[in-house]
C-alpha cells in the first residue's frame, strides 16, 4: 500500500492544512467506494500513486495563476480536479461530469475537505453556461472531442492541460486537421516521477 508520503516527497512545500486535506482523501474515497465505484477497488492500495500523484503531474508542468477559472472535464471521481484544488487554493475549479452519482461523491469530498475553491457540477461540458481560462482532463476523450466541447467556453484563448498515455500521434493529427494553427506539446511524466507507473504517461498542452 502506498501512503500519502509519496505526495509529500515530490511536493515538500505543502502547508499543514494541505497535508491534512491530502491525508483525509483516502478515507473519504474508501468510504464512498463501498457504495459507488468511483475508483477501482483493487486500485485503492495505489490511490496516492495512481490518482493523486498522477493528477499533480499537471502542477509540475504548468502554471495555474491565482484567480484563474479551471474546468475539469469528465472529472469522474474528482481527478485531477480535487488534488489541484488543494494545491492551488487561489484558483477556482469547476469539476464537471455527466454521471450524477459520481458528481455526488465529488461534491461530498469537496465539502468534507472544506475546499472553498471547488464546485461539482452534474452536466455535459458543452451545455455549461460559464467561461474558463484553463481546461483539464484525465483520459476522458480524444483531443478533438475536448476541443469541440469547449467551443465558446473560453474567457480568452483555448488552453488545455491534459493527462494521457500511450501513442497520441493519431489523436494529435485528428485535431490538427481541424485546427492546424494550434500548438500541441507532450511531455513525459517520467521526467518528474521515477515510479514505473508513469513510464508511458504524459502531460499534454494545447494552446490556440
Amino acid at each position: 500500500m502506498v501512503s500519502a508520503d509519496i505526495i509529500f516527497s515530490h511536493f515538500p512545500d505543502f502547508s499543514e492544512k494541505q497535508k491534512q486535506q491530502f491525508l483525509q482523501m483516502e478515507a473519504l474515497y474508501t468510504e464512498h467506494n463501498q457504495r459507488v465505484n468511483v475508483i477501482s477497488r483493487k486500485d485503492m492500495d495505489m490511490f496516492y500513486l495512481h490518482h493523486v500523484l498522477h493528477s499533480l503531474a499537471l502542477a509540475k508542468a504548468f502554471e495555474f495563476p491565482a484567480g484563474s477559472e479551471v474546468i475539469d472535464i469528465g472529472t469522474g471521481g474528482g481527478f485531477p480536479g480535487i488534488p489541484l484544488a488543494i494545491m492551488f487554493p487561489d484558483v477556482e475549479f469547476t469539476l464537471c461530469d455527466s454521471i450524477g452519482k459520481k458528481v455526488a461523491v465529488v461534491a461530498d469530498v469537496i465539502e468534507k475537505l472544506e475546499l472553498k475553491n471547488a464546485v461539482a457540477v452534474n452536466s455535459r461540458t458543452e451545455t455549461l453556461n460559464k467561461h474558463f481560462d484553463i481546461a483539464t482532463a484525465r483520459a476522458v476523450a480524444p483531443m478533438l472531442n475536448l476541443w469541440t466541447w469547449m467551443q465558446g467556453k473560453w474567457n480568452h484563448k483555448p488552453c488545455f492541460y491534459l493527462l494521457k498515455g500511450g501513442d497520441l500521434a493519431e489523436e494529435t493529427a485528428e485535431l490538427l486537421k481541424v485546427q492546424s494553427s494550434i500548438k500541441i506539446q507532450e511531455q513525459p511524466i517520467s521526467q518528474w516521477y521515477e515510479e514505473p507507473f508513469f513510464e508511458t504517461k504524459k502531460v499534454i498542452s494545447i494552446y490556440a
